[in-house]
């Protein structure tokens, strides 16, 4: 155990095991194509690409569709990750917390996978993520999501700040210098440590439920959805919050970025 435990510690990181669910095929979400495949059931083809172009809420899309289209988002994502992790922990044994890190990797590639669709679905731009290499500024927006997920204290307040600063429609680098160094580093730090302990602990739980074939599948599946769903939930609470999904939002505001043109009359919207 104390050979396990050493293991987990020095190469079993935060920082290791997200670097490879980074590098899992499928993890990086285009959000053009997914807004596309979500919307196309109850959209017009304008009111899709206005979406795109802008997001939901400029298009004129209610916070209620999009509600609901996430938390079929939600569901589908963590029957995924729950399935894959049910069968990853059956053939159990010795390799059981070999298993588990494998595990844990997936865990958080569906994670990274959820954030992505739901910042798109109420409002973010596409993240910069790709399978070869991520920026530090992409990797701090990832982590701000997921600390917000998982209950890190400070992660909330930021996340908001950046979904106001979005949603007034300043400038990227106008954008950027609104959330210092000084805010969003000292919020990143406290989300690594916060998750590196969480996943070193899951890794435990669910190398020791792995070790009893079976019985140790379901165990470990149960731990995974125990996790999964309830932060695709709390980060879902606060996306729907903020004045970014608020069609409503835009009709009061004056933006001056944002032109006549690219406004959209509700009646123009057809639900199916």
């Amino acid at each position: 155990m104390a050979d396990i435990v050493k293991t987990v510690k020095n190469e079993m990181t935060f920082e290791k095991i997200l670097a490879a669910a980074m590098h899992t095929p499928g993890v990086k979400i285009n959000r053009e194509k997914f807004l596309r495949k979500e919307l196309i059931r109850y959209c017009s083809e304008d009111i899709i690409a206005e979406a795109i172009k802008n997001n939901p809420a400029k298009a004129g899309i209610s916070k209620e569709l999009v509600n609901k289209i996430s938390k079929q988002v939600i569901n589908y994502e963590a029957t995924k990750v729950t399935t894959l992790s049910v069968a990853a922990s059956i053939p159990g044994g010795a390799a059981a917390f070999g298993a588990a890190a494998a595990d844990i990797t997936s865990y958080f590639a569906f994670i990274l996978r959820t954030v992505q669709e739901l910042a798109y679905l109420y409002g973010f731009e596409q993240f910069n993520l790709n399978e070869d290499d991520v920026d530090s500024e992409t990797m701090n927006y990832l982590l701000i999501f997921m600390g917000v997920m998982f209950g890190v204290q400070g992660a909330t307040g930021v996340l908001k700040k950046l979904a106001d600063v979005l949603a007034k429609n300043i400038a990227k680098k106008l954008a950027q210098k609104s959330l210092t160094k000084g805010v969003v580093y000292p919020i990143v730090k406290k989300v690594a440590l916060s998750v590196g302990i969480r996943m070193t602990k899951q890794i435990f739980a669910d190398g020791v439920a792995s070790a009893v074939p079976i019985l140790g599948g379901a165990l470990s599946g149960g731990l995974t959805f125990a996790m999964f769903k309830p932060g695709c939930m709390k980060l879902r609470k606060n996306l729907m919050s903020y004045n970014l999904c608020d069609p409503e939002y835009y009709k009061d505001s004056i933006d001056a970025d944002y032109t006549a043109e690219t406004e959209v009359d509700e009646e123009h919207i057809e639900y199916q």
